[in-house]
């Protein structure tokens, strides 16, 4: 019944909503003529229940829940649409969620909200609600939420939250996050998704991608967290192009996975860790066998996997620069600590020993003198030289020095110095010399491809220049020969071309052809030097800074392409007849001695762009744009577009180009040190491998150990199925297992104390840095709400009277903070003032104020009860109409005469020793006064009345017995004490609460402090 009145009651309401909807809209709409959008009235126990919830509570809300109210819901929601359990979880109060909760309230997103107030305790206190009442199938099951997106899953919320212990509970319950699909699946249901709702196809692959860069979840469920780290972060590189929408939060979590790799290789704190994680790879059984056969353990796994993925920050670490560093210098202990003279002639005595190095590799590769080449730093050194020596080749080729030859056919031709050569001439010793450098470097490259794959070699960009340059020296090398093969056979059938001079060849001659791409691949192998420099820590920097300015160049190429290509077609339009008036001029014998040959920069569209490239230089005049005949608004329009084109080109876009490579510089420099160190990195690593030790020509010698592994190879192949060596082949397999096995071990053993050092940083570092917030602050505000309500409950159930939060105090009782305050400063006062003064001067007469007040007998104190600034005005009542009838009565029945007294009016310090006399005084006489007072009773005295007079406390009155308004006020406030002695010695914890509730507010004040100790009242 209670169900089928709340369902009729909310159809009710949300019914008359709609009908005032409907008839504001038939009004018209205005603003402020009321609320819209309007939500469901609550009653008035639900707002108290919401109340009380809200407050903390935890005895009202008890009382709600427990008395079963038929026409509450306890699933009610607020105005901002909370439920009583989303207030409890927002006020982080375990007590109320976990009474909530044993009550089956409804669930709904409660979870969610749980999450993202990061409450640990009120998820384990949710989940373990779901899985004893509804069962495991509960907890993966989604439910509909206006507060989060329905892609929004637990797991994924605090994954977004990135709180271990929230993270670790959910995948614990079975929690998980499937792969979000490539944004180019064409599936089923991406494709139903998509054009559903695009946008929330996007933000759900976002959100799926935001939580799986979850530092906590990659630490949690992954096996090999950088390597996750690293495929994660290139992942979401490759869709922040893809999806360049949504490129800046793509970013952004690439750049999150890429800091978690470096906070793990930060928490190592030793070589053998670092190498450890450095040298880890199990998926390639190649690499390991081959570890196993030479028997070297640097091979760097890790670490080029680091620079295939451009893990700069990982390899920039300086972790990985020390180990980088000590493995390159290995070969010459202590290089790196001499001086620069030193160091300078250690190079230049290796860099012309390189030849005796090489040859001796090649005799003995296993020899000390053959393993020395086989350094690093020693092999770089080779390399080097060799290359050095093939640009001095390239410049005497250049410079035409020439060695005589065996030639038995010399010709007057080929000398030193000469200018004038014979077409298809045979080649030099020196171009035989750099033929055989050229095939060094094609068999290198071509060595690195095989290795690397096409894949990676093309996305080196040195690669790509040392293909470009080999193929300009095969072309050069087979026009050469091309060249040859024509002169030959045109000397073979007595032609006399074959004699021509330089000057009488075609221009499109195969030797003219090959000395131009001779001459740009001399330029390209000069500039791979910039490679070299890259180990420089001045050059290196720079030439990185040169590289991304490329990039800058190449993009303003294209658009400075457009603009020159649509100039040149109006150009071309405007002036195509008189340039071709001009040629047909020109042709005419007799005037061709005095034609201008201006026309020909307009001729046609080639003519017309190369002209307007080189106006930028400053080499084509205004004056190219001019007519002869007299077509002045032709003329007019020409150089109008040649001047707009020379302010586009000028002004604008070489400014831009300046303004772009500028920025380009800012950002490089500002991250020059990571960059140069990425790239050195990479330069290191590629002198690390055993390949390509002999450096060209050298490589193309075929070595020992190359002959070794051929007869290797050509024994596997034949010897393949015999049992030896199938025997032999199964040992080495259970080697490399076994090797695989040991090294897991060790990486995982590893891993987990990285995940535990930088778990434990993570949780040090809010505790450092931030301050209090107002989340703390509202958390202590709770706090400090739940106790008062609970102390309200413990003084209840002790017998005390207190008031009812929930209902409101008549304003005529309601007495404020601030006053109550200053009363009771007041009143502390006026009792040191009264003993200061002498009690035997005092009479009725000059009683006027409470500030006259004597006490023959300080009051015992049996109870520490107080209620500080705010006293219960339910207990004041009942105590001061008692207190006020004995009073009176006492005052009447007494017939003493009253005795005047002076008010004493002196300094402090007089005060103080009358005081203290009276003190010694009142310890030898009678304690009984001779004036007419009011009897103020101690403990005991309100429950039976019996006042005796060494027990009371005396307050003036006038002669009719009727005590001033101040005088009540007094009585009033001291009536409190003696209901206080009604409680109970025996309850010790209610006693120690409130004694630290008294030293609390005792420490308010240094003043209110004394008073306390010297009167004893509070």
């Amino acid at each position: 019944m209670d169900k089928v009145y709340y369902q009729y009651r909310d159809a009710l309401k949300t019914a008359n909503h709609l009908m005032d909807d409907f008839g504001g809209e038939m009004e018209g709409d205005s603003l402020g003529m009321g609320v819209i959008r309007k939500e469901v009235d609550l009653t008035n126990e639900e707002k108290q229940y919401l109340l009380a919830v809200e407050r903390g509570d935890i005895p009202s809300a008890r009382q709600f829940l427990k008395n079963g109210h038929t026409r509450l819901n306890i699933n009610c929601v607020d105005p901002l649409g909370r439920t009583a359990l989303l207030i409890a979880i927002e006020n982080e109060n375990i007590e109320m969620i976990e009474l909530l909760l044993s009550h089956n309230i409804e669930i709904g997103d409660a979870l969610l909200h749980a999450i993202e107030e990061e409450n640990v305790e009120a998820v384990e206190l949710i989940l373990n609600h779901e899985l004893v009442n509804k069962g495991e199938q509960a907890l993966h099951h989604t439910v509909p939420s206006s507060s989060f997106t329905p892609d929004i899953t637990p797991i994924i919320l605090a994954a977004h939250r990135d709180n271990y212990e929230i993270i670790k509970i959910l995948l614990d319950r079975g929690y998980r996050i499937p792969k979000p699909h490539d944004v180019r699946c064409s599936c089923k249901h991406c494709v139903i998704q998509s054009r559903e709702d695009s946008l929330r196809h996007s933000r759900s692959r976002i959100n799926a991608y935001r939580a799986l860069a979850s530092p906590s979840l990659i630490a949690l469920s992954s096996k090999d967290p950088i390597l996750t780290s690293f495929e994660l972060s290139w992942e979401l590189r490759r869709l922040s192009k893809l999806e360049n929408e949504f490129k800046v939060d793509y970013e952004k979590l690439a750049k999150k996975c890429q800091e978690f790799a470096v906070d793990l290789l930060e928490q190592t704190r030793g070589s053998q860790e670092l190498e450890i994680v450095l040298n880890h790879d199990t998926s390639n059984p190649a690499a390991i066998e081959q570890e196993l056969i030479t028997n070297d353990k640097m091979k760097l796994s890790r670490l080029k996997l680091a620079v295939k993925y451009k893990q700069k920050k990982f390899v920039s670490h300086p972790n990985c620069q020390q180990l980088l560093a000590s493995l390159w210098y290995e070969g010459l202990p202590g290089f790196r600590r001499q001086n620069i003279v030193c160091k300078l002639l250690i190079t230049i005595c290796i860099g012309f020993m390189f030849p005796i190095l090489c040859i001796m590799y090649l005799i003995a590769p296993r020899s000390s003198p053959g393993n020395l080449i086989r350094k690093p730093f020693i092999k770089f050194i080779c390399h080097s030289s060799s290359y050095l020596t093939f640009l001095f080749l390239l410049i005497m080729v250049s410079q035409r020095v020439k060695i005589p030859t065996l030639d038995t056919q010399p010709t007057e031709n080929l000398h030193k110095g000469s200018k004038s050569e014979l077409r298809g001439a045979p080649a030099t010793t020196i171009e035989w010399m750099i033929l055989c450098y050229v095939a060094g470097l094609i068999w290198a490259e071509i060595k690195q491809l095989w290795d690397e794959g096409a894949h990676e070699y093309i996305h080196d960009m040195w690669n790509i220049l040392d293909f470009v340059t080999n193929s300009l020296y095969i072309a050069t090398l087979t026009l050469r020969v091309i060249a040859y093969l024509q002169v030959k056979r045109e000397r073979d059938r007595g032609l006399q071309t074959a004699f021509m001079e330089r000057k009488d060849w075609d221009a499109y001659d195969p030797n003219l052809i090959a000395e131009a791409l001779f001459a740009a691949a001399n330029i390209f192998s000069s500039l791979k030097l910039i490679y070299i420099f890259t180990v420089n820590p001045h050059l290196g920097p720079l030439q990185i800074s040169l590289g991304r300015m490329i990039m800058d160049i190449m993009k303003f190429g294209a658009v400075y392409f457009l603009v020159l290509f649509s100039f040149a077609c109006g150009l071309n339009h405007l002036y195509w007849y008189y340039s071709t008036l001009r040629k047909e001029e020109c042709n005419v014998q007799h005037i061709q001695a005095s034609c201008d040959r201006k026309y020909e920069s307009f001729a046609n569209l080639f003519e017309i762009v190369q002209s307007l490239y080189w106006a930028i230089y400053g080499l084509v005049d205004l004056d190219h744009a001019e007519l002869q005949e007299p077509h002045e608004f032709t003329e007019f329009v020409g150089k109008l577009m040649f001047g707009t084109y020379s302010w586009i080109a000028f002004v604008v876009l070489l400014n831009l180009l300046i303004a772009m490579m500028s920025s380009s510089y800012q950002n490089i420099s500002s991250q020059a040190d990571e960059e140069w160190k990425f790239a050195r990195s990479k330069l290191w690593i590629s002198y690390f491998e055993d390949t390509g030790t002999l450096p060209a020509p050298f490589n193309i010698i075929p070595s020992p150990k190359t002959f070794f592994y051929l007869l290797l190879w050509f024994k596997n192949k034949l010897c393949a199925c015999s049992k030896q060596q199938k025997r032999s082949r199964w040992q080495s397999i259970r080697k490399i297992v076994k090797k695989i096995n040991e090294r897991e071990i060790r990486y995982q053993a590893v891993m987990r104390d990285l995940i535990k050092r930088y778990i434990m940083f993570k949780q040090r570092g809010p505790l450092r840095g931030d301050g209090v917030t107002e989340d703390d602050i509202n958390e202590l505000k709770q706090d400090i709400s739940s106790f008062r309500f609970e102390l309200l409950e413990i003084l209840r159930n002790n017998g005390m009277k207190t008031p009812n939060p929930n209902q409101p105090k008549p304003s005529n009782r309601r007495l404020s903070r601030r006053k109550n305050q200053r009363s009771l400063e007041q009143l502390k006062k006026s009792f040191i003032m009264s003993n200061m003064a002498d009690p035997a001067t005092q009479t009725m007469d000059q009683v006027t104020s409470p500030m006259q007040l004597v006490f023959t007998h300080p009051p015992p104190v049996t109870s520490s009860i107080t209620y500080g600034n705010s006293i219960p005005e339910t207990i004041i009542e009942e105590s001061f109409e008692h207190n006020i009838s004995l009073k009176k009565k006492s005052s009447i029945s007494r017939n003493s005469v009253p005795v005047k007294s002076v008010p004493y009016s002196g300094s402090m310090s007089e005060r103080k020793t009358l005081y203290k006399s009276r003190e010694a005084a009142s310890q030898s006489t009678d304690s009984t006064s001779t004036c007419d007072s009011v009897n103020i009773p101690l403990e005991g005295s309100v429950e039976t009345g019996d006042v005796s007079d060494s027990e009371e406390g005396r307050v003036p009155t006038d002669s009719d017995g009727n005590l001033s308004d101040q005088q009540t006020e007094f009585l009033r406030v001291n009536s409190v004490r003696s209901h206080h002695s009604k409680i109970s010695p025996n309850n010790s914890k209610l006693q120690n609460t409130v004694d630290f509730l008294l030293e609390s507010k005792s420490r308010g004040s240094t003043r209110e402090t004394k008073i306390v100790k010297r009167v004893k009242f509070m």
